[in-house]
């Protein structure tokens, strides 16, 4: 994934407060993955527990991008960039993979290790409500 960042809108389904790096009850070190946009899988119910409508969710996703659009990802501005769902470990970021084939999108790549993976290997972490600029690629990558 590393040498790729930039290149694939990658989206992150925790909480707010594990993506901004406030606490972190699971891995060593609390913030997200480079380029991470939050997209917390909260967003995607309703406010009766169920997935919102393919339109309503369509929307979300397109926000989404717009988005991370304005934040200067260059993947972003493209619409046939592959999207990356991740989360802590895996689990939540299918939550996102299911919203996104109930909007009618492209199936995403899942990041099976996710956050977790990345963090345990030392790799470079952003801290903050933005998903912050790719790290530089050197050496081995994952």
């Amino acid at each position: 994934l590393k040498p790729r960042l930039g290149e694939v809108l990658l989206l992150d389904a925790r909480a707010g407060a594990r993506y901004r790096g406030e606490i972190e009850p699971i891995d060593p070190v609390a913030g997200h993955i480079p380029t991470a946009v939050h997209a917390p899988t909260d967003d995607n119910l309703g406010p009766d527990g169920r997935f919102r409508n393919a339109e309503e969710l369509a929307t979300r996703f397109a926000a989404l991008r717009a988005g991370a659009r304005e934040a200067g990802m260059p993947a972003a501005a493209d619409p046939a960039a592959p999207v990356v769902t991740s989360c802590g470990s895996g689990v939540s970021a299918c939550h996102n993979a299911l919203a996104m084939r109930i909007a009618g999108l492209p199936d995403p790549i899942l990041y099976p290790g996710s956050y977790s993976d990345w963090s345990r290997a030392g790799e470079p972490i952003s801290v903050g409500p933005e998903p912050g600029p790719p790290p530089a690629v050197t050496g081995p990558t994952m």
